[in-house]
């Protein structure tokens, strides 16, 4: 058996995603040897919760250790480029969570020092970063996993099967992925996420989306179908006055200056059409969907809310002890959870095939031209929303 020996890089809630699926993965001597976090303290309290034997003070230091194969990079988006493109020229594979990377200049420098817009100027930079990771991994000969979960769910995978078999043209999708808001810091200013809604959640659905096109287009003619346009719009609605003054709040406030909706139609080079949104203003738990309508089938992918376990009880304090579902305000009243949340959503998945990836010297489902193609996608919706103009890719 193919021994694979990981190194982890964060220590937060994406790291500890990919470290349990990690621990499912089967076929694979998956070896998590060591783990760096910006915080020493959390990353030995995640290495002893995760029985993982070494951690490092920093990620250089965890990049200098000969023996590991590959490094899951689970930081902050500001930290995705220089980390991946340092762990390339030391020879690792790539474990990227999404974005690959982004644009995180300031607004205010771009408008004081040029004259044309931050959404251009954030377009240009983000694709230039992408690019700069992407060019490291080939000079290095290195794999680029890129973590998007979407793809491996299994809904998705048997949605692909059915397409195939129906041979219906898929002519609109819909997706979204919603909920009431992240609490983590670095993502609600653009300096350190380098986006909001649209960028950190949109990017599961428009991953889908592209993914199921080129799927289709190599069905049918051997090429993927790729995106032609984008229109979108995008808005700060958890700053409404009226909202503001309420004297409880269930969605997160102290945004900063991230757009908390987005909504996002994608041109495709066959004339067909994909609807995105994404919302930090859903309550009610994480929503991802993802419909499908063909020209002869309707697919619909409930990842999560699904039914496949309801649960009810009349007071918080009942189920206080176990797990419901993510971004759930109360345990109280029906609620929808899952048997196993993670593997609905495609984590094991995900990891399964990228260790797959390592021990088998192939390439993984989701790739580097994947993620660069959500980067386009989305900065392009960035200026869209800006120009209120259709913008081509």
């Amino acid at each position: 058996m193919k021994k694979v020996i990981v190194g982890i890089i964060g220590s937060g809630f994406s790291a500890t995603l990919h470290v349990e699926a990690l621990q499912k993965v089967y076929g694979v001597d998956v070896v998590i040897k060591a783990v760096a976090g910006n915080s020493k303290e959390k990353a030995e309290a995640f290495a002893k919760k995760h029985l993982i034997p070494i951690v490092y003070s920093t990620y250089q230091e965890l990049l200098s250790d000969e023996e590991i194969h590959v490094v899951d990079l689970c930081v902050p988006n500001v930290m995705h480029a220089h980390i991946a493109i340092e762990a390339a020229n030391a020879g690792k594979h790539i474990i990227c969570e999404k974005p690959i990377t982004g644009y995180f200049g300031s607004p205010e420098a771009v408008s004081d020092q040029s004259e044309t817009t931050y959404a251009r100027v954030a377009l240009q930079g983000a694709l230039q970063s992408a690019d700069a990771i992407l060019h490291a991994v080939e000079q290095n000969q290195v794999k680029f996993m890129y973590a998007e979960n979407w793809v491996y769910a299994p809904s998705v995978v048997k949605a692909k099967r059915l397409l195939q078999a129906g041979g219906g043209t898929i002519l609109d999708i819909r997706a979204e992925e919603s909920h009431s808001g992240s609490h983590a810091k670095a993502s609600k200013r653009l300096e350190t996420a380098g986006g909001g809604s649209l960028l950190i959640l949109g990017s599961h659905p428009i991953a889908a989306a592209i993914h199921l096109k080129h799927f289709e287009g190599r069905l049918k003619g051997g090429n993927p179908i790729r995106v032609q346009s984008v229109l979108a719009e995008t808005a700060s609605i958890t700053k409404n006055s009226s909202f503001q003054e309420e004297s409880k709040h269930w969605l997160v406030t102290d945004w900063d200056n991230v757009e908390t909706w987005a909504s996002l139609i994608m041109n495709f080079t066959d004339g067909t059409k994909a609807v995105i949104f994404a919302s930090f203003a859903v309550l009610g738990g994480v929503r991802n969907v993802l419909d499908i309508y063909t020209s002869n089938s309707v697919i619909k992918c409930n990842m999560t809310p699904n039914d496949s376990c309801v649960v009810y009880a009349p007071s918080t304090d009942i189920f206080a002890q176990e797990y419901i579902a993510e971004k759930l305000e109360t345990k109280a009243g029906w609620n929808y959870t899952n048997p196993d949340e993670d593997w609905v959503r495609g984590y094991p998945q995900e990891m399964q095939d990228f260790m797959e990836c390592i021990a088998e010297d192939r390439q993984p489902v989701s790739d580097g031209q994947l993620s660069r193609d959500v980067i386009e996608v989305i900065y392009s919706a960035y200026v869209s929303a800006e120009t209120g103009t259709r913008v081509y890719l």
